[in-house]
């Protein structure tokens, strides 16, 4: 049901903004969080409706993404709030990226080691084969290919952010929309994100297993 939701979000088709909290169950032991549209949210967690009824008051479109509920749900689940993030999503593009690209195939490079725990079909590109902008696609929350990317200080402020999103636009597979979560804090991702044609749809705030 996770995974529906998000399908019709990519492809424009929102739910009704009247104000509803949905409880679904999680899609895997490693999915689990809040996702949130404008005047609707999604609780995708080992929860009840009663339990999340009785910590959200109704008129409230804010409280499912609030720190206390979070909070409370983090604790009832076992689980570690990894903050709230920008939800967004574009279609594939044709043809190549518009830019050179080598793929990493080294499992302990920071940034595809770190992929690898969070998502599954990893793969990842340097520009350079060094250290001058990487890109990663994997398949994460519900099977949806998403995209990270990773711009060093020393290349910022050149755009390199905006051509490794729009390259992952081309190298994820045909007919997938791909989705990208960022603090709304990280100012600079944003911005790239959005110039590289990707659309906010919404908001969510994933929960991470605890470490044992």
């Amino acid at each position: 049901m996770w995974g529906k939701v998000l399908d019709a979000a990519a492809a424009g088709a929102f739910p009704a903004a009247d104000g509803s909290v949905t409880v679904l169950p999680p899609v895997s032991e490693r999915d689990s969080g809040v996702l949130s549209f404008s005047g609707c949210a999604f609780v995708c967690a080992d929860v009840s409706p009663d339990w999340v009824r009785q910590r959200i008051a109704p008129g409230e479109p804010g409280a499912p993404l609030s720190p206390k509920f979070l909070a409370a749900l983090a604790d009832r689940t076992g689980r570690t709030v990894e903050g709230v993030d920008m939800l967004t999503v574009a279609e594939p593009l044709p043809g190549p990226p518009p830019l050179t690209l080598r793929e990493i195939r080294d499992p302990a490079h920071p940034r595809l080691a770190r992929a690898l725990c969070h998502r599954d079909d990893v793969r990842a590109w340097t520009t350079d084969g060094g250290g001058h902008g990487v890109v990663v696609l994997g398949r994460g929350v519900a099977g949806r290919w998403e995209v990270a990317f990773e711009v060093p200080e020393a290349a910022r402020g050149h755009g390199l952010g905006r051509l490794l999103a729009t390259a992952a636009r081309h190298l994820v597979p045909a007919n997938r929309p791909l989705w990208a979560q960022v603090a709304p804090a990280n100012a600079a991702s944003v911005r790239a994100l959005l110039a590289a044609g990707f659309t906010p749809v919404g908001a969510e705030a994933l929960l991470a297993m605890r470490e044992s």
